[in-house]
């Protein structure tokens, strides 16, 4: 059912999975490096077509200053750490306490609305634009501010999340539990003080996943957030772009720092991110 290891192959299969890792990792890192390149490059060198050729002048230090003096990407930076950070924290809070529920605790309904949990991951988040859109204007009024995209974020990735720890925490034995209520613990104590340092490995991977994706979010930002007090680096990049000219090396630029904190993250925390989702690959 599952491929064997390569370790395993033929000696053909081998070969070939050699061969085609390099040839893989350069066409997927050739758009990379031509957004690196553009980047560094004059106005001049990119309206002669040199796209990629070494650079004529390299402008590295004025490109990347010029974004920041010809944009507020200070502040698009900022709002995207107020947008993601408490998404992210809220997010984790949330599905940990569900999926905690979910996992060890036989309730009427425990299927039918983890089922509810699991369909709500199936939803095409394009259906749900002018829906929540009209909600944050006419009902909750968060509309053009840091909250609304914080409040849709907790929302919309809760579901995935919660199917994520669900599995986990089915894994750990009900043992450590009942030990901790015939001492008499509570049920908010044994969540914190026992199944939480237990699923930390799985913390850290959906908090490396949530964060990549609500701070690389570029559709509901324009949704639902209109003005420079809450826009986010993602939707910012725009102001990048030249009135009668494209600006591609400030926006190469704008793009390379608006991608960093996602990648820096992603590599400070790897092993963490790989043993929970090693060790989430379970079902149940």
């Amino acid at each position: 059912m599952f491929p064997a290891p390569i370790q395993d192959a033929r000696p053909l299969g081998r070969f070939g999975y050699a061969a085609a890792v390099p040839i893989v990792l350069v066409i997927w890192l050739l758009p990379l490096l031509a957004i690196a390149l553009t980047s560094i490059r004059s106005l001049e060198d990119l309206s002669r077509g040199n796209y990629w050729g070494w650079p004529d002048r390299i402008m590295a230090v004025h490109n990347y200053r010029a974004v920041f003096t010809s944009s507020p990407m200070g502040r698009y930076l900022l709002n995207s750490i107020m947008i993601t950070v408490p998404a992210v924290v809220g997010t984790l809070a949330l599905s940990s306490m569900a999926g905690y529920a979910l996992a060890k605790f036989r309730f009427r309904g425990n299927l039918a609305l983890f089922a509810i949990f699991i369909g709500g991951n199936f939803v095409p988040f394009q259906v749900l634009m002018i829906p929540v859109r009209d909600l944050m204007i006419h009902v909750v009024p968060l509309y053009d501010t840091i909250w609304a995209l914080v409040v849709f974020h907790m929302a919309f990735q809760t579901g995935f999340c919660t199917l994520f720890m669900r599995n986990f925490m089915r894994e750990l034995p009900d043992a450590l539990a009942e030990a901790a209520r015939l001492d008499g613990v509570s049920e908010l104590r044994i969540f914190w003080h026992v199944v939480l340092p237990l699923v930390r490995p799985a913390l850290a991977a959906l908090a490396v996943l949530v964060f990549t994706f609500i701070w690389n979010d570029y559709f509901w930002a324009l949704v639902l957030v209109q003005s420079d007090s809450a826009r986010p680096v993602t939707a910012g990049l725009q102001a990048l772009s030249g009135m009668w000219l494209a600006s591609w090396q400030l926006m190469s630029a704008g793009a390379l720092i608006a991608a960093a904190p996602s990648v820096l993250l992603f590599f400070l925390m790897q092993r963490h991110f790989v043993t929970g989702l090693t060790l989430g690959a379970t079902k149940g």
